[in-house]
């Protein structure tokens, strides 16, 4: 354990030897050779993911209309993901049944960023046909700055049912929200301090968007038992084993009379 100490005090008094020197010098320059390859591997492979998002593109495009057909689609997907149905509220829930369509596009450059749409019918909650969530990750380029940045349609919520100022009033005591990070949907969806660890958008772009159907035909989960409910069945256990072992001692004392 004391040898790494050690090894820093050499190289700070610069102390190495001349073959220690060397070697180094040669790590280095493996270490280089490493680093192109990997950068090139990257530029590679960002063409192959290129390439097959344009291939990908029609039968995404298919299976949105296929969607379609199916009443309650990207709702019940939503509400049967397990990270996903964290931040519905059951007010949410209700207005998400107007979803007709989700869809995720991304930038031609892939690493620099990201859209989501949310398609909506008319509804009884906001004026909005196509809600977006877009997020600018970074290129280097003039429009877009290595600052992370993310950006949402401003919502033209109806007269009295904006569900941000609804929602947020509401006691936070659901248990299945406890440990989420967003409240709301609406409240993820509007947020946009943090695009570099938004967990929700990066779980709908990488998971749920490109296999929803796992999602909605998940089958439903058995209700576990409560503890109390648990308590009462091991008493009630107990007492028909007491009462077996009963009825066996009257028996057993009947044939004595015998």
């Amino acid at each position: 354990m004391s040898s790494l100490p050690s090894k820093r005090a050499k190289l700070e008094e610069g102390t190495l030897d001349e073959a220690e020197t060397e070697t180094l010098e040669l790590i280095d320059a493996c270490q280089n050779e490493i680093d192109a390859l990997n950068e090139k591997a990257s530029e590679e492979i960002l063409k192959v993911e290129q390439k097959y998002n344009k291939l990908r593109k029609p039968c995404y495009d298919k299976r949105s209309e296929l969607v379609k057909r199916i009443p309650r689609f990207w709702v019940t997907t939503l509400m049967n993901h397990p990270q996903v149905s964290g931040i519905l509220d059951e007010g949410e829930e209700d207005c998400l049944q107007a979803l007709s369509k989700l869809e995720v596009e991304e930038f031609e450059d892939i690493k620099s960023g990201y859209r989501i749409h949310f398609y909506f019918d008319e509804n009884q909650y906001f004026e909005n046909k196509v809600l977006t969530k877009e997020f600018h990750l970074g290129s280097g380029s003039a429009e877009n700055s290595d600052c992370p940045s993310s950006s949402s349609t401003p919502i033209q919520w109806k007269e009295g049912k904006n569900l941000l100022k609804v929602l947020l009033s509401k006691p936070f005591n659901n248990k299945k929200k406890r440990n989420s990070e967003y409240k709301t949907f609406f409240d993820w969806f509007t947020d946009n301090s943090d695009p570099v660890n938004d967990e929700i958008a990066e779980l709908i772009k990488d998971d749920l968007w490109p296999n929803p159907l796992q999602y909605y035909l998940v089958p439903d989960i058995e209700v576990e038992p409560d503890d109390d409910d648990e308590e009462d069945n091991e008493d009630n256990e107990e007492e028909n084993f007491d009462d077996e072992d009963g009825d066996g001692e009257e028996d057993e004392e009947d044939g004595e009379d015998k």
